[in-house]
């Protein structure tokens, strides 16, 4: 009976196939689909593989029901879901330059009118959204293009679809408003339009939306107050509209909301009190109000309310009442107060909060000890920077299995580091900072696997050995600057370390060629130290390099002229304050990542999903110690040769590094006439030629330096008239111009001999007669003195606070 059984269901299932496959012209489309995004991929690459795009089952010969990512209804075969989340990704020959592909490939997807569901998230897909293609969906539930590069405005369409109740438009670069036809998605269940680039006000009509539970539109520019109309939309469960231009008061009767259970205002401009309606938010779960103006002081019946889990508070000008005992109801997992003025000890309610997984209590003012209790406590990440806590770290601390982020900078721990550091394996950042803590670094915090940043700079830590990482490790970010470590450099780091900060200490010796085994390494810090030797050759090797500081070591000999051959990604170079001498080599005019403005970002500072503070890098910026975020320095072209021993001609090829934001080149022993080519550093901010040789007059070609605001060529041989137009117009610091044998310009106000210049009688003063115009040895005297002041107040206060510099002249640290 098996047997003819068997037969009968296949005959069955033969006679009905043609069924049970999906209508030909829906599969059409989807080949048409896969053919256009082959034909992108084929253009770009010298392969027509099309694993890259997971769509290896869509063909012609199959039924498109069983294909990857598509799904048919049980009964009309018609397709009802399509799952195309990063499938369509091309992937170019240069990894770091992403393909973006035109909105118009997703035509033939919006002929499918059967669709219920589209995901086509994180795609790279650019142009604007079909409004005349959405119009066809008219069955769609669910819409998800996040994680795209979509721009223009929310085509109105979108708005008719009275099925939708799911939509996802964040993270794309949409502009305009909300339409007033939102109002119509009576439906609608979820609206995501997180991480846009959204301008305006979300409309009065948005109150319409009463059957929504999601709203969230993160990380866009809305602008204005919350309308009272979102009080209409009784179903609201989660209210997301973190990081935007928020602003006004937050709705009084807020706490209408009855089914809120998320409400996320983070970082806008809200001002005014924490609404006491709130309080009435019994499912509440998770408010988040940081990083606002918001003001007043905190309300204890926010710990009253028992469904509260997550409370971020910091970051506004709230103010904690020291006097109150807080006796809470609640049973948080995560809490922020940071910069709320708390004083004391460590409030100790904190411990009845046994489910604490994250606690921030940061810029406050807080002082004693360590907590034993909160070191029994077990909580993930434990953040409690600037503040005046002392005494030194419980050992048990460091017996945690979930410790994973702490971070105690810029207090005033001492003494020692427990040597169970390397116990606590679940690690990840380790902070501390700016105290006062000595000894050597413990060897076992090598134990520490997943330890992926590590800052100890600006202690007392002293010794000459080193703990020895693992090569195979994660620990991307190191800073042990601003200690007194001694001995060789250390270079037992790992082979994915990106950031090596070891300026600062007693380190001595040659350059080790260890370094190279860093073969991630961008940032690498050695300023100010006792290094020696001739510049080493084997830094060509080291081709991921986009800063190298070795400022105020000992180095001598020349630069080799092949040296920076392999150094493409190199923006910032900072030799000052070294032995280097004879001629600039010329190939330094070939480093291509100066000569144009760099398009990608460190990764570094891109590898943590939370909150951190990284490192500014201080530069001699305009003649003044300025930061510039780690976050922000892909924009920045800096190269400083300053405080050597350089001879002969300022190679021309200087002038192709266009990306060049400062050029230092002072205090050598240059010659010969300034470099026309100096003209064509179109992005140069500061130039600083200063205390050379160089004669002749000051090139014409400045006054095309558009970016133009220092220009310092004092204490040289140069002659004739100051060039006149743009920028050249405004350089008018006289001491910028001192100790030149013949210069004369309306920026100096000395008379050409060609010209009748009429003196300024303001200028002259009562004492014209007596004195001389400009005291040149007296603007040089003040402007060394002014110069080292400014350096020394910029420190004050930084996150690295370095002592004096141990020379004359400083252009680039990290703080």
């Amino acid at each position: 009976m098996g047997k003819p059984l068997s037969f009968i269901i296949s005959l069955v299932l033969s006679l009905f196939m043609p069924c049970l496959s999906c209508p030909a012209y829906q599969k059409q489309s989807l080949l048409h689909l896969k053919s256009s995004a082959l034909d992108i991929f084929n253009s770009l690459n010298s392969s027509s593989e099309t694993s890259f795009f997971g769509l290896e089952s869509w063909n012609s010969i199959s039924d498109c029901c069983k294909w990857d990512g598509v799904v048919c209804g049980s009964r009309s075969r018609e397709i009802t879901a399509l799952y195309l989340s990063s499938l369509l990704l091309i992937p170019s020959q240069n990894p770091m330059v992403p393909v973006l592909l035109d909105s118009r490939i997703l035509d033939p997807v919006f002929r499918i009118r059967s669709l219920m569901l589209l995901d086509v998230s994180s795609n790279g897909i650019q142009g604007e959204i079909s409004g005349k293609g959405l119009a066809n969906l008219t069955k769609l539930v669910h819409l998800d293009v996040r994680q795209n590069s979509f721009n223009g405005s929310i085509p109105p369409q979108l708005f008719h679809l009275r099925f939708l109740q799911f939509l996802d438009l964040s993270s794309n670069s949409l502009t305009g408003g909300l339409s007033s036809q939102v109002g119509k998605l009576e439906n609608l269940r979820t609206l995501n339009l997180d991480e846009n680039f959204l301008a305006g006000n979300i409309s009065l009509q948005i109150g319409n939306l009463t059957k929504l539970q999601h709203f969230s539109i993160r990380q866009n520019k809305f602008l204005g107050g919350i309308p009272n109309s979102i009080l209409n939309m009784k179903q609201l469960q989660v209210i997301d509209l973190r990081n935007n231009q928020f602003s006004m008061q937050i709705p009084s009767e807020i706490g209408s909301l009855s089914n809120i259970s998320t409400l996320a205002l983070s970082k806008n401009s809200f001002t005014g009190i924490i609404p006491p309606s709130i309080r009435n938010l019994s499912k509440l779960e998770t408010l988040r109000l940081e990083d606002n103006k918001l003001s007043g002081e905190i309300p204890t019946w926010l710990f009253d309310m028992e469904s509260i889990k997550n409370l971020y508070l910091g970051g506004n000008e709230l103010i904690w009442n020291n006097n109150v005992k807080i006796v809470p109801k609640c049973m948080l997992s995560q809490l922020s107060l940071k910069s709320c003025k708390i004083a004391g000890d460590i409030p100790e309610w904190i411990s009845t909060q046994k489910n604490l997984d994250f606690l921030e209590i940061s810029d406050n003012q807080l002082t004693g000890r360590f907590p034993i209790w909160l070191a029994e406590m077990e909580v993930g990440s434990i953040l409690l920077s600037d503040n005046k806590l002392t005494g030194s770290i419980p050992s048990r601390l460091f017996q945690s299995t979930s410790l994973s982020i702490l971070a105690l900078s810029r207090n005033n721990f001492s003494g020692e580091l427990p040597e169970n550091i390397g116990d606590a394996n679940e690690i990840m950042v380790l902070m501390l900072s700016g105290n006062n803590f000595s000894g050597s670094i413990p060897k076992s915090i090598r134990d520490i696997y997943r330890l992926l940043l590590l800052d100890l700079s600006r202690n007392r830590f002293s010794g000459n050995t080193f703990p020895i990482f693992d090569p195979e490790g994660l620990l991307a970010y190191v800073d042990l600057s601003s200690n007194e470590l001694s001995g060789d450099i250390p270079v037992s780091f790992c082979t994915e370390t990106k950031i090596l900060a070891l300026g600062d200490n007693k380190f001595s010796g040659k350059l080790p060629r260890n370094l190279t085994n860093m073969n991630q390494l961008e940032h690498l810090d050695l300023h100010d130290n006792n290094i020696s030797g001739e510049f080493p050759e084997f830094l060509s090797q080291m081709s991921s390099l986009q800063v190298l500081n070795l400022r105020n070591n000992s180095l001598h000999g020349s630069l080799p002229s092949n040296l920076f051959s392999n150094q493409s990604k190199l923006r910032i170079l900072d030799l000052s304050n070294n032995n280097l001498g004879e001629s600039i080599p010329s190939e330094l005019g070939n480093l291509t990542g100066m000569i144009g403005t760099p398009t990608t970002s460190s990764l570094a500072t891109d590898m943590f999903t939370f909150s951190i503070e990284f490192n500014d890098l201080l530069v001699n910026w305009k003649k003044a110690v300025q930061g510039i975020s780690s976050y922000r320095l892909d924009i920045y072209s800096l190269l400083d040769l300053s405080y050597n021993k350089f001879v002969g001609e300022t190679p021309a090829s200087l002038g192709n590094l266009k990306g060049l934001k400062l050029l230092s080149i002072s205090n050598n022993r240059l010659s010969g006439n300034i470099p026309q080519s100096f003209g064509d550093l179109e992005s140069v901010e500061t130039l600083d030629l200063s205390n050379n040789k160089f004669s002749g007059s000051i090139p014409q070609s400045f006054t095309r330096l558009k970016q133009l605001s220092v220009l310092d060529v004092s204490n040289n041989k140069l002659s004739g008239r100051i060039p006149q137009g743009g920028q050249m117009d405004t350089m008018n610091v006289l001491n910028y111009f001192a100790n030149n044998s013949g210069l004369c310009g309306l920026q100096i106000r000395v008379k050409c001999s060609d010209d009748q210049l009429t003196p300024d009688p303001e200028a002259e003063g009562d004492n014209a007669e007596h004195e001389p115009w400009f005291s040149w040895t007296g603007a040089s005297i003040g402007f060394s003195i002014g110069f080292v002041l400014s350096v020394l107040i910029a420190f004050v206060g930084g996150y690295f606070v370095l002592p004096p510099p141990k020379r004359k002249y400083q252009s680039i640290q990290y703080r």
